[in-house]
């Protein structure tokens, strides 16, 4: 067992727990897909709310190798094992069935939605103002989260000739750039602070953009401009701290606007995506299917 310090007992004991029993899963089968597929969201969770309550990466990396090699010495028909498996699967048991899900961070929330709809809608958002304008952000599709979008509203009017998504290159760094960050908490570090410097990013630039349709915009706007970045950055943004902060740069032929995204707990969130949902009843199923398909509100 990893001693923790005392102020970070709580999320990084959770953290391991819940490292030591996906771990012990994947060695023992224990869970259904679906309570598995959970746990590998609560251990994303886990370990973000550990980082932002000010936990080291390295105590998190101690935490996994202890909680791996709990796993292994527990044989897969130990009671303690069968006692710990009943514990987390009734834990996770309803979670699989959840299709909302709200994931709070330090300044910005992400907003996770996996109920099935025929027409395109935020799966992952998270919204954030810049000066006047606005923005949501994030993964949206039919029954799956297929595009990484970014979707701005700007109060006077102007329209974008295109959009940069920049992210910390973590090919060229060793962990995120906290400024003037020496541990504790990260509550009270503005986002603009946890980017790295230019040389240490890397840039996406949007291969679409088209007039916003009304599915993704909020229902007091009427207009704005949405822009689709290329899978990869989905999957660079699944691997950065969650501590840290991303760029959405709007290109102007005057200038650029910088809004920040916090990362938080949008790996967490991407995973909750993938969960297999739970099945509602056959007629309901049926009902649902005979429905006429929502507007695509363009």
């Amino acid at each position: 067992m990893v001693a923790p310090v005392a102020a970070h007992a709580q999320p990084v004991d959770l953290f391991l727990e819940r490292t030591a029993i996906r771990e012990a899963d994947s060695r023992c089968g224990l869970f259904a897909p679906e309570v598995s597929q959970a746990l590998v969201v609560g251990v994303a969770q886990a370990r973000g709310s550990a980082l932002r309550s000010g936990a080291s990466p390295e105590t998190l990396k101690a935490a996994e190798r202890s909680a791996r090699a709990r796993a292994a010495q527990t044989p897969c028909q130990a009671p303690e094992m069968a006692v710990s498996a009943d514990r987390v699967r009734n834990a996770f048991d309803g979670y699989a069935r959840l299709t909302r899900l709200s994931y709070p961070g330090d300044f910005g929330a992400w907003r996770a939605d996996r109920i099935a709809s025929r027409s395109i809608r935020w799966r992952l958002v998270q919204d954030a103002r810049f000066g006047r304008d606005r923005l949501s952000f994030g993964l949206a599709g039919e029954e799956r989260a297929s595009a990484l979008m970014a979707v701005a509203r700007f109060a006077d009017g102007a329209e974008p000739y295109g959009a940069r998504l920049l992210l910390r290159d973590t090919l060229r760094t060793w962990g995120p750039y906290l400024d003037r960050y020496y541990g504790g908490p990260t509550a009270a570090l503005p986002l603009a602070r946890r980017v790295p410097p230019a040389s240490a990013t890397r840039g996406y630039m949007a291969e679409a953009r088209s007039p916003a349709g009304l599915d993704l915009l909020p229902e007091d706007a009427k207009s704005g401009w949405a822009f689709r970045f290329p899978a990869g950055a989905a999957r660079h943004l699944a691997q950065l701290d969650p501590r840290e902060a991303i760029v959405v740069e709007f290109l102007f032929s005057g200038g650029a606007r910088r809004a920040y995204i916090e990362v938080g707990d949008f790996a967490a969130g991407r995973a909750f995506l993938e969960v297999t949902p739970a099945r509602a009843p056959t007629g309901q199923r049926q009902a649902q299917l005979r429905a006429p398909p929502p507007s695509l509100g363009r």
